[in-house]
């Protein structure tokens, strides 16, 4: 019971990130399983039957709240779905990680270029015109797809990643559409898994437990995502990306914790930092706005009770 409510606790914190920041769900919840003994088949298999319900509810939530692109969702979703059922077939054949160091590497620096686009823009605000191709959103699913079922976990980290670096969509309409498109890549791989593994190889306790905890708290993590600022949101999301990547790397590569740590500790207080210096921009551009329109920005916090 105790290891069952402890699954519960990460699947809530694991969706509270994913449903804010659009990926670390699988990643989160697999690496716990992994870690408490379960095969990675399982562990995978767990999780996805978990997002099942997790994703709809994160998706439905952040529909409401106006964060879905639906075109977008319209052409990753089957791509999407296929990869993750061909990933989870081949899982128990394939190790996952060889495709680890490649797949690191390219998420991280897709990861710093992110952080360069919503911080070094010059004193201008992130602005978002045109639209993804599909031409980059079919292979983007494909991919994205697949490394969710073999890694148990990907399709946010390289799905969040690719649109947000691609700069023609809204931080929060990628979370969004991301996590929405996600319920039909959840059950692809879950059905992968029922075909390569079969009912038996599913911990059907673990994957009950993920669900409830993440679905708690799907509205809540989309309400974030709606309010966060964009510049505080891309910088956020870049900055997980960037300690995500960094750790697969070293732990990869075989560095002494003696080093990986202090490597991590820095890595975290910057990110830090660029997410308040991103929350002062923010506010220093708020307030520039108001001044430009004559509004006195003391005089409106002391009305806003009123106006209520």
């Amino acid at each position: 019971m105790k290891t069952l409510i402890v699954l519960g606790v990460v699947g809530a914190i694991a969706q509270l990130i994913d449903g804010s920041l659009g990926m670390a769900y699988g990643v989160t919840s697999t690496t716990l399983l992994v870690a408490a003994g379960i095969a990675p088949a399982a562990a995978s298999a767990s999780v996805h039957f978990a997002e099942i319900g997790t994703t709809l509810a994160s998706g439905v939530s952040h529909h409401r709240l106006g964060n879905v692109d639906w075109r977008i969702v319209r052409i990753l979703a089957v791509p999407g779905a296929i990869g993750a059922f061909a990933g989870a077939t081949l899982l128990s054949s394939l190790p996952a990680d060889v495709a680890k160091p490649v797949v690191g590497a390219i998420l991280l620096s897709l990861g710093l270029y992110v952080l360069y686009r919503f911080l070094a823009l010059g004193g201008r605000r992130p602005e978002f015109r045109g639209r993804v191709r599909t031409g980059f959103l079919v292979p983007l699913g494909l991919v994205g797809g697949t490394l969710d079922s073999l890694g148990g976990g990907g399709w946010g980290p390289v799905g969040t990643t690719s649109l947000l670096s691609s700069g023609r969509v809204e931080p929060r309409k990628v979370v969004g559409s991301i996590d929405t498109s996600e319920f039909v890549v959840a059950v692809g791989g879950s059905l992968g898994f029922l075909v390569g593994l079969g009912a038996a190889g599913i911990n059907w306790g673990y994957a009950l437990a993920l669900l409830v905890g993440g679905v708690l708290v799907a509205p809540l993590a989309a309400w974030l995502v709606k309010h966060l600022p964009a510049r505080v949101l891309g910088t956020a999301a870049g900055g997980l990306i960037v300690v995500t990547n960094s750790r697969t790397l070293l732990v990869w590569a075989e560095v002494p914790s003696s080093a990986t740590t202090p490597i991590l500790l820095s890595l975290v207080t910057v990110w830090i930092g660029l997410v308040t210096w991103a929350v002062l921009a923010k506010r220093r551009a708020s307030g520039d706005d108001d001044d430009e329109a004559g509004i006195d920005p003391a005089a409106a916090a002391e009305s806003a009770p009123a106006q209520r």
